[in-house]
């Protein structure tokens, strides 16, 4: 920057230390002079991540937002047809559950839960219903909606598929390593049915990780459906 006659401007610049809470720094940092103290949130292209990678601001900012939303959509429900109500609801709601999702892959359950019951409130504002009746059969028949566990599984999956057939970008490609293409796992029989190579973390934020989650989808969307020959090689801790 400095050769370039650039000035950082600290007011613009954000500083996330991805760590547990009980190595994360507090200490500001000063490049070029510039004092630039750590973030507990930095969001990136409509992502909200914390120091954690838990997900759970971008999780409750995402669930307010949609709330919002729907409060708009039911004052005026009784004017729409229910396939005008569909299409507005897909429009401004259920995009927005599915923007950027295949990052809460290996996310909390109870964060997953809390976008799952806004799923099923739509269900309910569009068909009418309670809010607690059970819907996931509904969803599904009624409005070909997947549950939203499924639909990032879903979206893994299609990310993997352009992987092993040359339609993903090389720095996706280099988180999925088949198995025959390494020396000495090559000879093994996992490696006769194009499987992945799966790294394992000893720490749990390493799950998340894209190397270790599409691989795993892959290896669940294996066992639901037997006609399907790609599966996983776990690989020691790193």
């Amino acid at each position: 920057m400095a050769s370039n006659w650039l000035i950082m401007n600290p007011v613009k610049t954000d500083v996330l230390w991805c760590s547990t809470r009980q190595h994360s720094p507090d200490l500001p940092l000063t490049p070029a002079g510039t004092t630039v103290l750590p973030s507990t949130n930095v969001r990136n292209l409509g992502v909200l991540f914390d120091a954690d990678l838990s997900l759970k601001a971008h999780i409750n900012q995402l669930t307010a937002r949609c709330y919002c939303c729907l409060r708009r959509i039911k004052s005026c429900r009784r004017a729409l047809t229910r396939r005008s109500a569909v299409t507005v609801v897909n429009s401004l709601i259920v995009t927005s559950l599915d923007y950027c999702n295949i990052h809460l892959a290996g996310c909390n359950k109870q964060l997953i839960d809390k976008l799952q019951h806004l799923l099923n409130l739509n269900y309910a504002l569009i068909f009418g219903g309670n809010c607690r009746d059970h819907v996931t059969l509904l969803l599904h028949d009624n409005l070909h909606w997947l549950r939203v566990r499924e639909r990032i599984t879903f979206k893994l999956c299609i990310l993997v598929y352009k992987v092993m057939n040359g339609l993903a970008p090389s720095y996706i490609k280099e988180l999925c390593v088949p198995v025959i293409t390494i020396a000495i796992r090559s000879a093994l029989h996992f490696a006769a049915h194009v499987d992945l190579l799966v790294t394992c973390f000893r720490h749990q934020l390493g799950n998340q990780a894209f190397c270790v989650a599409s691989p795993t989808c892959m290896e669940q969307f294996a066992s639901e459906h037997p006609n399907c020959t790609n599966s996983i090689y776990i690989q020691e801790p790193a």
